[in-house]
């Protein structure tokens, strides 16, 4: 995509994280500014690429988990960034065809990524709401014209809460969203964190909220858990994502990213 050709409104003289991100994934869809506060992001904390692509194999296992052995046929993919390869629809169709997938999110360049790439099997359904996830007002009515609310649900909560900054907000995004949902509903997270090693992320964290929007934020493994109160997790726990149901590897386990994930259900 030429940058010559991208209107004002995407915002390509400054640094956004889904198009960051995107390029830490190995992906096009990003602008020079993204490409240098990534790469100084790397420079500083090097072990980035490998947290990005953690959350990345972290939502695959957890969908393919949700629509298998879970019997989840909607999904609430919420701040589900740029498109790249297994997206949450099709993850989900490819286990089960019927499943209705319902992507939100509030940066436009996504918004006009999604409604191009991602398109859903015959049997399926994907939709796109351009909200943001803390207006879960509006997150839900949006999603109800698609979901049946009143049925299971995945909550797909990758790397999203991190920019909700506010600990109260943060919390009562996750329980007014839980809440909507019956029995039997799923939320699956993910949360960058200064423990499991990412210590050395905060000189690199600062750098990134000079210089790219919107500002995030770590948290302890104790504070992301509290978002999960109420929920059954299911083993391993909240865990460094890596570590959550992982892929054979010959016996050995795989290396911890400074990224907790976990996976729990709605009793």
């Amino acid at each position: 995509m030429g940058d010559e050709h991208v209107p004002i409104w995407l915002g390509s003289d400054t640094a956004h994280n889904a198009r960051v991100w995107n390029h830490w994934l190995g992906g096009r869809d990003n602008f020079p500014v993204d490409r240098t506060v990534g790469d100084r992001v790397f420079g500083m904390y090097p072990s980035i690429v490998q947290v990005a692509r953690a959350d990345r194999a972290f939502l695959g296992r957890a969908v393919r988990f949700l629509a298998g052995e879970a019997g989840v046929r909607q999904f609430l993919d919420l701040g589900t960034g740029l498109p790249t390869a297994d997206n949450t629809h099709e993850v989900a169709q490819r286990v089960a065809p019927e499943s209705r997938v319902v992507y939100v999110d509030n940066d436009p360049l996504v918004l006009r990524h999604a409604r191009r790439l991602l398109h859903s099997t015959p049997e399926g359904v994907t939709d796109y709401i351009d909200a943001d996830v803390r207006d879960t007002a509006a997150v839900l009515e949006g999603a109800a014209r698609t979901l049946d609310l009143s049925r299971p649900v995945g909550l797909i909560m990758l790397g999203i809460l991190n920019f909700v900054l506010d600990d109260d907000e943060a919390h009562a995004v996750v329980d007014d969203l839980v809440a909507a949902v019956p029995s039997g509903s799923w939320v699956a997270l993910t949360h960058p964190t200064l423990e499991l090693g990412g210590e050395g992320n905060v000189e690199a964290m600062d750098f990134f909220n000079r210089n790219a929007k919107p500002p995030l934020r770590a948290r302890t493994g104790e504070e992301i858990a509290s978002f999960l109160h109420g929920l059954e997790l299911v083993e391993p726990g909240l865990v460094s994502c890596t570590r959550w149901r992982p892929a054979p590897r010959d016996g050995a386990e795989p290396p911890v990213v400074a990224q907790y994930g976990a996976v729990a259900r709605k009793p």
